[in-house]
């Protein structure tokens, strides 16, 4: 494949800013609406009170336009053939690499969640979401003749993206669509919709200019509950793919359509005395520090075995992460989350306070009343099974670290604390009974030993890339093969020639 212009590049990213009214230092997004806790598209604001990017190159006001323009790109797509699928893929991984760091500021500056350093290198490493090459047709011969199977699109895709990963999940998703052939329409989160539009348009701008298609990629550019309902119910879209939280995955799953669905996770994590303390405790500060724990895959708890509790702590201090005392972690709980009391004098249910979602340490360290020093990666401190911050996916740079007796006991909390959302599981162990005992039992789509979250996407472990990891579904890792359907063509008693 040949290298996409750079020059081409530049003059896009250029004329995309200009058109928002700055260079790349001086693009500042209009203030957008907090953070919600459910990052799929679950409210009815809108993305922000910005000048519209609406006209050519895939903004669209309206639903039904945006689905009917990605469908007539569809169109040209199929006419255009796997050639062109190749070129949009190069595209989109050459521009998420070369407008990392502007794109990165655009997304942190309109989302306010997150750290800088690591929204840019997510969009650096789109490069490792599989593309064309992952379509090989699949051909069996005999007595009778031959039979060829081969993935082919469904057409038009109508996908939700989340206000955590914005531009990398719509950037991996456009490779993972396009390269099977199909068009995307995004309904994206309304605290993200702006930076994703961004994106679009130069995408689009880029692709148009390599092959002639024009809207290979729409967005709506205020999305509500009503756009999504109508990109589900637009007779183009085939297929959904949803990003999201709890509620937006509900609402996919009862349109009729078939729906590949990312939803949530609260990965634990398991300790055990055979592990190193020191690497163990250096894989759960990077992953559970990640982006400031914004990933559904991330360390969310650590259930230690007792002997070993107090070592995987001491590691953790020399390795970058803060423990707070008991009181430091009351105030901190009273802050980060509302506690509604149960029915009949029960515990409860704690919701996450969306201020504190994706915050620095700095802004968790202020609330729990101390001060920490520049560049702390994470919080953490001792707690029980039961307590707010194990129980709850709280995507924020703190860990607790409950004590276990036993490796039964460790994989029945784990158990209890995943939910059953069989999304992401960790352990640190060289025992392999206990590698094979908590796999089996929490039975994840993503199962990681001896490294951090991340290594389950190919960063520090083998495989490839995506953001839409479907869970509730069942597809996994998302690639082009998810999007398309399998034909098989049949040639009777001939062709065969052994």
């Amino acid at each position: 494949m040949s290298a996409v212009n750079e020059t081409l590049i530049r003059d896009v990213v250029a004329d995309v800013l200009a058109r928002l009214g700055g260079t790349p230092a001086a693009a500042k997004p209009a203030p957008a609406p907090a953070a919600k806790a459910d990052c799929g598209c679950g409210g009815k604001g809108t993305a922000s009170s910005a000048p519209a990017l609406r006209g050519k190159f895939g903004i669209y006001a309206d639903a039904n336009e945006a689905c009917a323009a990605a469908h007539e790109s569809f169109l040209q797509l199929q006419k255009a053939g796997v050639a062109a699928r190749v070129k949009i893929v190069e595209i989109v991984k050459a521009m998420a690499e070369a407008n990392a760091e502007t794109w990165g500021r655009i997304e942190l500056e309109e989302t306010k969640i997150g750290r800088l350093d690591h929204k840019i290198e997510k969009l650096k490493i789109i490069k490792l979401v599989p593309g064309v090459e992952w379509l090989r047709p699949d051909a069996r011969s005999g007595d009778h003749g031959i039979t060829l199977e081969e993935y082919t699109p469904f057409g038009v895709v109508g996908a939700v993206t989340p206000s955590t990963h914005s531009i990398p999940t719509l950037s991996g998703n456009i490779v993972n669509i396009c390269a099977a052939g199909n068009a995307v329409v995004f309904n994206p989160h309304p605290s993200a919709a702006r930076c994703a539009a961004v994106a679009v348009r130069a995408y689009n701008e880029a692709i148009f200019r390599e092959t002639g298609i024009e809207n290979i990629a729409t967005i709506i550019e205020k999305p509500s509950m009503e756009s999504f309902s109508a990109m589900c119910k637009h007779e183009a879209v085939r297929i959904l793919l949803v990003t999201g939280g709890p509620g937006v995955v509900k609402a996919a799953m009862q349109t009729g359509k078939r729906a590949i669905c990312a939803g949530p996770g609260n990965p634990p994590v398991y300790v055990d005395d055979t592990a190193c303390m020191k690497r163990a405790a250096k894989a759960i500060i990077q992953g559970a520090s990640y982006d400031n724990n914004l990933l559904c895959i991330g360390e969310k708890e650590v259930f230690a075995l007792e002997n070993i509790a107090d070592k995987l702590m001491e590691q953790m201090s020399q390795n970058g992460a803060v423990k707070l005392t008991n009181a430091q972690l009351d105030a901190l709980t009273k802050a980060a989350f509302t506690i509604t009391p149960g029915q009949g004098g029960g515990c409860g249910h704690a919701s996450v306070n969306k201020d504190f979602i994706g915050k620095d340490p700095i802004v968790l360290a202020k609330a729990a009343g101390l001060s920490i020093p520049s560049g702390t990666q994470l919080l953490f401190a001792e707690t029980g099974a039961d307590h707010p911050f194990v129980v709850e996916e709280q995507m924020m740079p703190f860990l607790p670290i409950t004590r276990v007796k036993s490796l039964e006991e460790g994989v029945a909390r784990s158990l209890e604390a995943e939910h059953g959302y069989k999304h992401t599981s960790i352990i640190h162990s060289h025992d392999l009974e206990a590698l094979t005992q908590m796999g089996r039992a929490l039975d994840t789509t993503l199962f990681i030993k001896n490294g951090p979250c991340m290594a389950g996407l190919g960063l520090g472990g083998e495989g490839y890339l995506s953001f839409s990891i479907a869970t509730p579904t069942g597809e996994g890792v998302s690639n082009p093969r998810t999007f398309t359907r399998v034909r098989r063509c049949v040639m009777v008693d001939n062709l065969k020639i052994y």
